[in-house]
């Protein structure tokens, strides 16, 4: 029991010097990294802990079995952490894209989102007549009430059904979106059923070329555009909202998009709006809207990431312990024999550290470079706050690889420590006549 339980207090304490670790910022993992090297350069115990590692690092390839092990294990949580991050970091850029400070977007009050909103007709004229709104060279307020219906389409990688967002814009919905440009066909005709798609959605989606008729609220629908936008409208199809209405027996709109005049036209519209009884609406500019629709499901891949990771972690933590101590028990005539020549135990724990780290930190590089080779740029579509596929891509930035490689060092911290402790506590004479 007594041994059971000091084997659950050390797993406790490698985890929470892991946690602690990994929480710490560049900066403070920076200013170790000098201060252990101004050590190493400027002590004399530093001086034997430097000589110290050259020995173990020469004797790697005598090694190789083991010390791939701890190589190869944390690239593998490494890789897998960097490429679940990516995913949401990537998903969050795609809709932080897709917003800005130059237009706002209106919902009914109390709405989270498009699909659980309605803003009447009656009500637009009177928010196009509302200050802060930018109006046009014929005096027509920039403003594009619009529907989102979602419709059913067919995922071109493994022939499943997926919800595809379906927009109904008004007349004034790409000079508010000056950013979306079109790259095949034409845009479609006010009045008719005609559709473009976003780029993403062709990638994606099946029978997405311009010419084809799909059938959708049993009504044959052309394309006969493709538009990029470079954000999160790319995986949407895009039509008239007077003709979407009508098809789906829609009578008010959902949203209504406006282009801002300047800095202070938010502010403008959201105190016209505060002041008129009739306009019970929400206003957020579309960075605010679009940055709120990404939290959630960021959150979740973050928090499922890190759970993965560290029960990952955990098992390459144990695989470097026993990789640490096997070495160790291998090395324990040298280990000795320094000792006996004056080294120390803390160059001595030192030594067999920093082998360990170097080793974790080759496993962080090569577990950071296969995931940036292989989903970096990597397009896949997930379920958004409306229901419907966003299309976005893999982002493995700078500072996700930096978090890669921070819990490789922290796996080699840990993994390295008790084998460096035992091996300085180690008696000399017992290590020689075991060896």
């Amino acid at each position: 029991m007594k041994r059971f339980f000091s084997s659950l207090l050390t797993v406790l304490a490698l985890v929470i010097l892991l946690m602690i670790w990994i929480k710490l910022p560049w900066f403070a993992v920076l200013g170790i990294a000098i201060v252990i090297a101004l050590w190493l350069l400027a002590t004399r115990s530093g001086r034997l802990a430097r000589e110290a590692t050259k020995l173990g690092i020469a004797g790697l390839p005598q090694r190789w079995g083991a010390s791939s092990v701890i190589v190869i294990g944390i690239a593998g949580v490494v890789g897998v952490l960097v490429a679940m991050l990516a995913m949401g970091e990537g998903f969050k850029a795609t809709l932080d894209k897709t917003g800005d400070d130059s237009t706002a977007i209106l919902l009914r009050a109390g709405s989270q989102a498009e699909t659980n909103s309605v803003i009447t007709r009656d009500q637009t004229p009177l928010i196009a007549a509302l200050p802060g709104i930018v109006r046009a060279a014929d005096g027509k307020a920039l403003v594009s009430p619009e529907l989102s219906q979602v419709v059913n389409l067919v995922s071109r990688n493994d022939g499943s059904d997926v919800n595809v967002q379906f927009r109904g814009v008004g007349p004034q919905g790409w000079a508010i979106r000056p950013q979306i440009k079109i790259v095949q066909g034409r845009k479609f005709n006010p009045g008719l059923r005609e559709i473009v798609i976003g780029k993403g959605a062709q990638t994606q989606f099946r029978d997405m070329e311009v010419g084809k008729q799909l059938k959708l609220a049993n009504q044959q629908w052309t394309i006969v555009g493709v538009f990029e936008a470079k954000d999160s409208h790319d995986s949407e199809l895009w039509t008239d909202a007077d003709v979407l209405g009508p098809s789906y027996q829609r009578q008010a709109f959902q949203s209504v998009t406006v282009k801002l005049a300047g800095k202070s036209g938010f502010k403008q519209l959201k105190a016209a709006l505060a002041g008129d009884p009739r306009l019970k609406l929400d206003v957020a500019t579309t960075r605010d809207y679009y940055g709120k629709q990404s939290e959630g499901l960021t959150k979740l891949i973050k928090i499922l990431g890190s759970v993965i990771g560290a029960i990952m972690a955990i098992g390459a933590v144990f695989g470097a312990l026993n990789s640490m101590y096997a070495a160790v028990a291998g090395r324990a005539r040298e280990i000795a024999t320094l000792r006996a020549l004056g080294f120390r135990g803390l160059p001595v724990v030192t030594a067999v550290m920093l082998e360990t780290m170097l080793l974790a930190l080759l496993g962080g590089v090569l577990g950071a470079l296969i995931a940036w080779l292989v989903f970096n740029g990597y397009t896949v579509s997930t379920l958004g706050n409306n229901f419907s596929q966003v299309v976005f891509q893999f982002k493995v930035s700078p500072e996700l690889a930096w978090t890669g490689l921070k819990w490789a060092l922290g796996i080699g911290l840990v993994g390295g420590l008790f084998p460096a402790l035992r091996a300085a506590r180690l008696p000399v004479t017992e290590a020689l006549r075991a060896a």
